[in-house]
């Protein structure tokens, strides 16, 4: 498997991948959503690093955005991993893994103490492959909305 950075060429197929993923989450369709993060992985907006793991043919059939995060309470850096999705026709082929596996060479090439991400609890495709690569920690996520 072949893993590598978001390349200009890669938006109509990234940009499948990443309303599959949308839809998957059961957030609604929004192209302007997508188009947006499209924008900030290609061009690395907000520290975003976009990756693929693409086929044969170069076609990305698998994606990963990642960013760096301070971790205060160990005064290292982290490596968290936003989004990970992979097209249904390719699920099985190690795309994700691969995936996983870039993720965790960049945060050791970039000194950094952990690749972190979350996961819905019924998402257990996902998590059989995860648990092959990293730990389910025991913290609850908490979502707060601003203030007007």
């Amino acid at each position: 498997m072949i893993v590598r950075i978001v390349e200009p060429g890669d938006q109509s197929a990234w940009a499948e991948l990443y309303a599959g993923y949308r839809a998957f989450y059961r957030l609604p369709d929004d192209p302007v959503a997508v188009s947006t993060t499209w924008q900030w992985v290609r061009d690395g907006e907000h520290g975003l690093v976009g990756l693929v793991t693409v086929d044969d043919d170069n076609v990305p059939i698998a994606l990963a955005n990642v960013r760096w995060f301070a971790r205060p309470s160990s005064a290292t850096m982290g490596l968290y991993l936003d989004d990970l999705f992979t097209a249904p026709e390719a699920r099985g082929s190690g795309a994700a893994s691969a995936l996983l596996k870039h993720a965790a060479e960049l945060a050791g090439e970039g000194g950094g103490s952990v690749v972190r991400w979350i996961t819905a609890a019924d998402n257990a495709t996902a998590r059989s492959v995860y648990d092959t690569h990293a730990a389910a920690t025991p913290w609850v996520t908490y979502d707060m909305k601003p203030t007007a």
